[in-house]
């Protein structure tokens, strides 16, 4: 017997060790391949959800802001949402003006903040007064004395509505950012209440 497993050990590698065949190695392949393909698809969609975070919580800043700016100019101020179809590929976007003498006019203080934005392709912006969806975007590009559609009053006041950020392909709501009368403003995940999400 111990003659057997000494001779056994005697052998050179290739006689005793059994190497992996050429289709074992392509499955290990396309498993490591899957694998990778599965978390770098998650990790994109998680970008994607961040970036759009991103978005609700800079225009919901950007807009209590505004509310301040009117109430101490005691100047009114407005968003105006509009739609870009130019160049084959549409596109959300939206501004801010003042209230001046002259009518509605792009604002001569804090530009940059107040600076227009533009979404991503694959979303739609969709505006919601009194809970009901409106169509009256304007077409891009906008016009100097373009009305906006949410008007941020020096009173202090806003008509209550709310904006969502819908999925183009699937319609499917993925954020949206409501105010009320005070112009109180809350982000919702896919529209709805989270307690485990802060809408500040």
């Amino acid at each position: 017997m111990q003659r057997q497993v000494g001779a056994w050990l005697s052998r050179p590698c290739a006689a005793r060790c059994r190497a992996f065949s050429l289709v074992e190695l392509l499955v290990v392949l396309f498993v490591i391949v899957l694998m990778t393909s599965l978390a770098t698809l998650n990790v994109g969609d998680g970008g994607q959800q961040q970036v759009l975070e991103s978005q609700v919580r800079e225009l919901r800043n950007v807009a209590e802001f505004a509310l301040e700016e009117a109430q101490m100019a005691g100047r009114d101020m407005g968003l105006v949402l509009a739609v870009d179809a130019r160049g084959g590929q549409t596109q959300y976007l939206y501004d801010w003006r003042e209230r001046r003498a002259e009518g509605w006019r792009s604002p001569a203080l804090a530009r940059e903040v107040l600076a227009p934005r533009t979404l991503p392709v694959e979303v739609e912006l969709v505006l919601l007064l009194d809970d009901i969806p409106t169509a009256d975007l304007l077409a891009a590009p906008l016009a100097e004395d373009a009305a906006p559609q949410v008007v941020f009053y020096a009173s202090g006041e806003v008509a209550p509505g709310a904006l969502e950020w819908r999925a183009r392909d699937t319609a499917e709501v993925l954020w949206r950012l409501e105010w009320d009368l005070l112009g109180r403003m809350t982000m919702l995940p896919r529209g709805e209440v989270d307690d485990a999400y802060p809408s500040r």
